[in-house]
């Protein structure tokens, strides 16, 4: 009997999309695996779970206040309905082993694969370790990193699971069919920008400042500005400039692409080293840090720069990083520190590591 996994990756993206990437290492791994998501009616896993073929278990979800306020006296019985929520779903599927990225599900999940001494494997994608990761790390010695350096008890580095056609992905091999595809030059620099999938004002107004220099000096540029920016007014200019408003087809733009340009979330860094394209990272500018954090050690590296949001303007694009769009041999060094910074592999390391965990699960097989 393939083992059973039960993994805990619900609310945002970043918990989300490293657990797709998981359960589908998992089943190329061993095609008998049993695969469930535990979620909960909010987050965004009720829409991608299933549309990636897989088992959604929906629990409470419980936000936990990370002030002191009223809230706080709600959450005792909230979490003690979700836990149980859980351990149901780990006793019908019959669970071999949790798996746990984060985010409202993981709480209730770790205390419950506790309660029913199932295994758990707790997944960190970012540098600052989140509260419930910081919980699920106190209850088992099976703890994997996405950064280098996490501080988290047992932790071991494993990188960020991402999807396949994004960490099999040959950049060179696919980078003329990738930018005949955006209508780009075979033989002009690329400068590829994104902000995310909402993306982002700042890294909008200081790329289209610069555009009319940027073209005028034979920089192509791939801009997905995001859904909410409108009517885009790009300067004129003999290089060709492209504006979406979102690409579902990113193993196109890396693909065709010489330099990113973009925020530094956890997946956004992953995806780059994975395919080893250098990047201007530009965190964002509020939050507890996380996002430098989590470039700074690809920058350190030499597979990128990092630039503080105040500080990216027009001038600043073309007074720093024009020039390197220029310097092919300094790009190429660039990109192979960026994929030495990354693992491309990590979906079928951690997956190894949750395959091991829930075939040595105590009475398994008396169970089965």
């Amino acid at each position: 009997m393939g083992v059973s996994v039960v993994i805990a990756g619900g609310g945002t993206g970043g918990h989300i999309l490293p657990a797709l990437a998981l359960a589908d290492a998992l089943l190329r791994a061993d095609p008998a695996t049993k695969i469930t998501c535990l979620g909960t009616e909010h987050g965004l896993e009720t829409r991608l779970v299933p549309m990636s073929g897989y088992d959604l278990a929906l629990i409470p979800p419980v936000p936990l206040p990370r002030r002191i306020t009223p809230a706080l006296l709600s959450v005792p019985a909230r979490m003690l309905r979700a836990v149980g929520a859980a351990a149901g779903v780990l006793e019908r599927t019959g669970a071999d082993v949790l798996v746990g990225f984060g985010g409202y599900v993981a709480t209730p999940g770790y205390l419950a694969a506790r309660r029913r001494r199932v295994p758990i494997v707790v997944h960190e994608a970012n540098y600052l370790p989140g509260l419930a990761n910081r919980i699920g790390a106190r209850l088992t010695s099976y703890v994997c990193t996405g950064q280098q350096g996490t501080r988290l008890p047992h932790a071991r580095y494993t990188g960020i699971p991402i999807r396949q056609e994004i960490a099999g992905l040959d950049r060179l091999a696919l980078a003329d069919k990738a930018r005949a595809h955006f209508g780009l030059e075979p033989d002009l620099p690329v400068l590829f920008v994104t902000g995310g999938s909402q993306g982002a004002a700042s890294l909008n107004r200081a790329v289209l400042g610069a555009a009319a220099t940027l073209r005028a000096s034979g920089v192509q540029v791939l801009h997905v500005v995001g859904p909410r920016a409108g009517e885009v007014d790009v300067p004129p200019g003999p290089a060709p400039y492209v504006v979406l408003p979102y690409l579902d087809r990113m193993d196109l733009g890396y693909a065709a692409a010489d330099f990113a340009l973009c925020r530094a979330g956890a997946m956004t860094c992953a995806e780059l080293t994975a395919v080893g394209l250098p990047a201007v990272y530009v965190p964002l500018p509020h939050g507890n840090g996380e996002q430098r954090l989590n470039a700074e050690p690809i920058a350190q590296a030499g597979g990128g720069l990092v630039v503080a949001d105040a500080d990216l303007s027009a001038e600043w694009i073309v007074q720093a990083l024009l020039p390197i769009l220029h310097d092919s041999a300094r790009i190429a060094v660039m990109a192979s520190a960026a994929a030495a910074s990354g693992n491309r592999d990590a979906d079928a390391d951690l997956a190894a590591l949750v395959l091991q965990v829930g075939r040595r699960r105590p009475g398994r097989r008396r169970k089965r």
